[in-house]
């Protein structure tokens, strides 16, 4: 069973690896992107988003904003509505370059967030950023790439179906569907990282450089 599933993924790795090269230089580049962003903002701006991270941080350094389980299912919930989304976008075909969009997206949000924080706080928010945004999208942003390649996949092989018969859809659905889902144990220890752990590490770098 274990050798049956290593063999899945490399020829799952093997075939989609041109879809694989091209998703990461997406992200890459949103990430270059996002970090841009941040040097378009006006003074003001600027000034309003630090005075919210500022509060924001006071308060994880006393009291939390939301206890940990809701936090966790908070933040579980919130991922598994854009796997779930870029599913559907799989299955709809016409989505595709929605899915494109999504992924970019993603990587423009990390690419502000820590650009923002390195711009606005210095080593501080560095490390603020390492602990923060790091841990969870270490496994975050793998699962994000591998549910975006299936469902990119998914959709080129429905279109070559329509053109050519030449493969059953129940099979091909199938397996679509059973990735997808493997995919919410990612998500699960994202948001246990994101809930239980980053918001400690956070407040053990935030009071060690007050």
């Amino acid at each position: 069973m274990k050798h049956e599933i290593k063999r899945m993924i490399r020829n799952h790795i093997r075939d989609n690896l041109s879809l694989y090269t091209f998703t990461m230089v997406l992200i890459f580049i949103g990430v270059f992107f996002g970090a841009i962003i941040v040097n378009s903002l006006s003074i003001d701006q600027k000034n309003d988003l630090y005075l919210y991270l500022s509060r924001f941080f006071g308060q994880i350094s006393n009291e939390p904003l939301m206890s940990s389980s809701d936090l966790f299912n908070q933040s579980f919930t919130h991922y598994l509505k854009y796997i779930g989304l870029i599913w559907i976008l799989g299955i709809s075909v016409i989505g595709l370059p929605i899915i494109l969009i999504l992924l970019f997206l993603k990587g423009i949000v990390i690419g502000f967030t820590v650009g923002f924080l390195v711009s606005q706080m210095g080593f501080k928010g560095f490390f603020l950023a390492l602990v923060s945004v790091l841990p969870q999208n270490l496994i975050l942003v793998p699962a994000f790439l591998i549910v975006g390649v299936t469902a990119l996949s998914f959709s080129l092989r429905m279109i070559r179906m329509q053109l050519t018969k030449s493969e059953p859809f129940g099979p091909l659905f199938t397996r679509y569907s059973l990735i997808m889902l493997g995919i919410i144990v990612l998500i699960l220890l994202s948001a246990s990282i994101e809930a239980y752990i980053s918001p400690f590490l956070m407040k053990a770098v935030f009071n060690l450089t007050s």
